[in-house]
């Protein structure tokens, strides 16, 4: 990357709208400008205004007026990305957008890359790496969750916590490589018994950090909730219900559904994935074969499978389903609901006496049942509440870091098999020179996180994932 270069694009969403807004960064930002602004106050250049301002007038090519708008200022270093800025804000016609932005190349600018104004503020030292990812999660956060975890990254709240475990690391590797210096004459700058106590509590934090990834991942990209049962159990009204819509096919007949159908719903700031599949049944038609082959891959990938019974079946009929699909959940930390489906159906005092948590848990081995009508939309409200007893938000709650990034989490697990090396030769009483090695690692790990440490297919990867005017 030039950063000489002077970029531009436009910032908004593609189309047409009220107004649109056009970015300018780059050293040329201001002389650009200049020659195709036309202020309605002409008391000084564009150059002499002081920064952080807002300006009105005519945006023009030779003779001919484009737009009228209103530009802001920024200037280096006290900008987004450390480089004089000129945010352009016009009518947003998609013509009026364009016709800019074309005026804007052919005065010197060239057309912004993904991501490029978010790269140039952390090749500026602006922002770290972590927190310009964290640029692109907000922008994508699908839910209150999503965005409050995301802001919090961006505002350093991951990075502060990298930058403090770091500067621990590097005072004490720095005192064992000074040992190294002084190797003949036996001496120990570096209290053993002090370090271990300082490996356990990183040990500690990194191992909080990684737990933390399965919280940040379903956050980021929903919790994946599995809809799986029988045949006519109502799975698609389930699904409908849920969603407020008609989004699956319902009908009286068996095997109507015969793929996977997915949407999204947000339940009080959580992004939950919906699966809805085929029902479960002997089957000698091949097509509907397939569509429960994939029923039985859903019930491994999702976080959340939710098993739906006719409140009308026989006990062991639930009892054997429900075995079924745990023999088909493949993760100690999947959580499975039972749904009890129908109950209109079914007098109330024995629906009570059959569905209790502690009738279900014997018949069962599990008290997470909800019993509903999700035709009549009869107590779908404790299904939602189900659903939210399954995420532990506490942390979110708790304004503590969450890790929502596979890059992160995959640099803090190398990071951690780092550290419990050091531990061990620690506690093995190896020499220095190995234990500065080991330290070294885990530096590396975590500088690869903010940036400290990085490379340009990296940085490459990481920002052509973003959208072109950030």
């Amino acid at each position: 990357m030039i950063l000489e270069d002077t970029i531009c694009a436009i910032s908004t969403a593609p189309g047409a709208g009220a107004i649109a807004v056009l970015r300018l960064a780059g050293p040329k930002a201001f002389n650009i400008t200049e020659n195709v602004f036309r202020p309605a106050a002409k008391n000084k250049s564009i150059t002499e205004q002081a920064p952080n301002t807002v300006h009105f007038g005519t945006i023009y090519d030779g003779e001919n007026d484009i737009d009228e708008v209103v530009i802001t200022l920024f200037k280096s270093p006290k900008s987004f990305t450390g480089d004089d800025i000129v945010e352009i804000s016009c009518h947003g016609a998609v013509f009026i957008q364009q016709k800019i932005l074309q005026l804007l190349t052919d005065k010197g600018a060239r057309l912004a890359k993904p991501g490029e104004f978010t790269q140039r503020s952390f090749l500026n030292g602006k922002m770290d790496l972590s927190q310009a990812e964290a640029v692109a999660d907000l922008i994508a956060a699908r839910s209150e969750a999503a965005r409050r975890v995301a802001l919090k990254q961006m505002k350093g709240g991951f990075s502060n916590e990298l930058i403090n475990l770091r500067s621990k690391l590097l005072e004490f590797t720095s005192l064992i490589e000074l040992e190294l210096d002084f190797s003949e004459e036996d001496v120990e700058f570096a209290d053993r018994s002090q370090l271990i106590d300082l490996v356990l509590e990183i040990e500690h934090l990194l191992k909080k950090l990684i737990d933390s990834f399965s919280l940040g991942n379903a956050i980021k990209n929903g919790i994946p909730v599995a809809i799986v049962g029988h045949t006519n159990a109502g799975k698609s009204t389930l699904l409908n219900a849920l969603l407020q819509e008609e989004r699956a096919l319902v009908s009286d007949v068996h095997g109507t559904t015969r793929d996977v159908i997915e949407d999204v719903m947000n339940i009080q700031g959580i992004t939950f994935r919906f699966i809805d599949t085929a029902g479960i049944r002997n089957t000698i038609d091949k097509v509907e074969s397939m569509g429960i082959a994939l029923t039985y891959n859903k019930i491994k990938q999702a976080s959340i499978i939710v098993l739906m019974m006719d409140a009308q079946d026989e006990d062991a009929k639930i009892h054997q389903a429900v075995s079924d699909v745990k023999r088909h959940m493949n993760s100690d930390k999947q959580q499975l609901i039972v749904v009890v489906n129908k109950t209109d159906l079914v007098d109330s005092e024995i629906l009570e006496k059959r569905f209790s948590k502690k009738a279900f848990r014997e018949l069962t081995g599990t008290d997470s049942v909800v019993p509903l009508s999700a035709k009549m939309h009869i107590h779908l409200d404790r299904l939602t509440s189900e659903l939210l007893k399954t995420m532990d938000t506490g942390a979110i709650d708790n304004d503590e870091v969450v890790v929502t990034n596979a890059r992160h989490y995959e640099a803090l697990k190398n990071a951690l098999e780092g550290i419990q090396r050091t531990l061990e030769g620690l506690q093995n009483g190896i020499s220095g020179d190995f234990l500065s090695q080991d330290i070294r690692e885990v530096l590396h790990y975590l500088g690869e996180i903010t940036g400290q440490i990085s490379t340009d297919e990296v940085l490459g990867n990481i920002f052509k994932n973003f959208c072109i005017g950030k």
